[in-house]
């Protein structure tokens, strides 16, 4: 009498290939000889998989509906059958017992292409402020010649006559388990199902080719060294005419000949004499913005900074920009001609008498003006 493979397995005639392959795994983690190690178990686990064999082959599956021996007299899951007769596909224990799904079938010529990342160099201004800039972008392109599909004009793929579309060949081999059937891709054709016997001459059946083309990219207010911007669908695209990766652009900014940029505050030193320190000025300084007059109180020491609120960077998320923050730097004269030395001794005489609030003497701001004078050569 035949044995009835539905009934081995547990379920209806009716049942989808999911529900058989589900219905194989729950048994075969069961039954399985290195977890029940009896007899009466092990013949059982034979004929659960000759049953699996059968059913999970739509060709066998359907001689058996039909009535047919789709195992040649080979299977049966009978006592005296060798163990391991009839084995299923291999993959199909270690997905019982370690969850692994195996992808089944032909793969598809058709991937995503790669993302691709290029450095754009700005400078300041633009960084500070935002800025469009057109890049050249050199990256795979669809092929125009074949549309993707790989093969040349007037031609087509066509199925691989050695696994016959199925993508991957079967093997049988001896193991503990007994014949064991192991599937690996088709050596034809890659696991793709199907080979191209005339290749696209254009892109060597690739279905794309690489193409320079120029590209409007958005560099918003606020970016920094390092940022990157994303552009979704502008990277390379995939085999097979698959769709495109992402672009990244990375920025590298250039440096400023005169301000520092330590986050979206900016950083500049200026050098002003020692009188104009002690009397005060107004400094000229090229910002972002304009030309500005940078007010040099009387009295400001060495190393003092004056902050410029709202003249630094825009911030990148969020209102508002950073800060110009001045470093003043006082020069000391290095060598004094005799009426300079004359004028300095004797400021060092009347600062001997200065006020603790630091205000000027009598005397004190005339002789200050005198040395301006000689310092500047008047």
């Amino acid at each position: 009498m035949a044995t009835d493979y539905y009934a081995v397995l547990g379920v209806q005639r009716d049942a989808s290939q999911d529900e058989i392959k589900k219905a194989f795994r729950r048994l075969a983690r069961e039954l399985h000889p290195d977890v029940n190690p009896d007899p009466k178990t092990q013949e059982r686990f034979k004929e659960i998989n000759t049953a699996y064999e059968v059913l999970s082959d739509p060709q066998k599956k359907q001689m058996y509906d039909l009535g047919g021996d789709p195992l040649g007299g080979a299977g049966g899951g009978g006592a005296g059958a060798g163990f391991g007769a009839g084995f299923g596909n291999f993959s199909d224990i270690m997905d019982a017992f370690f969850g692994t799904a195996s992808q089944r079938g032909p793969k598809s010529r058709t991937r995503r292409g790669q993302d691709a990342m290029i450095r754009l160099s700005i400078d300041l201004n633009e960084a500070a402020f935002g800025t469009t800039r057109e890049i050249q972008v050199d990256t795979a392109t669809v092929c125009n010649s074949c549309n993707g599909e790989g093969a040349a004009p007037g031609t087509s793929a066509q199925t691989c006559d050695m696994c016959r579309g199925r993508g991957e060949v079967s093997q049988v081999t001896r193991s503990f388990l007994g014949q064991v059937m192991t599937s690996r891709p088709c050596p034809q054709c890659q696991g793709f199902g199907t080979v191209v016997p005339n290749p696209c001459p254009d892109c060597a059946g690739d279905g794309r080719v690489r193409t320079r083309r120029p590209l409007n990219v958005k560099i918003p207010a606020g970016v920094d060294n390092g940022t990157r911007i994303q552009l979704a669908g502008e990277g390379e695209v995939g085999p097979g005419g698959g769709p495109p990766g992402d672009l990244y652009v990375e920025i590298q900014e250039k440096p400023h000949s005169t301000f520092q940029r330590r986050g979206d505050d900016l950083h500049c030193t200026v050098t002003i004499p020692m009188t104009a320190a002690a009397l005060g000025t107004q400094v000229p300084l090229d910002t972002l913005d304009g030309r500005e007059e940078v007010d040099i109180r009387p009295g400001t020491q060495s190393g003092q900074s004056i902050p410029l609120h709202g003249r630094g960077v825009t911030h990148l998320r969020g209102n508002g920009r950073g800060d110009l923050v001045v470093h003043v730097e006082v020069q000391t004269p290095g060598k004094l001609d005799p009426e300079q030395e004359e004028l300095l001794r004797r400021l060092a005489k009347l600062r001997g008498e200065e006020r603790p609030t630091g205000q000027f003497q009598p005397g004190q701001q005339g002789l200050f003006s005198r040395l301006k004078d000689a310092f500047n050569g008047r």
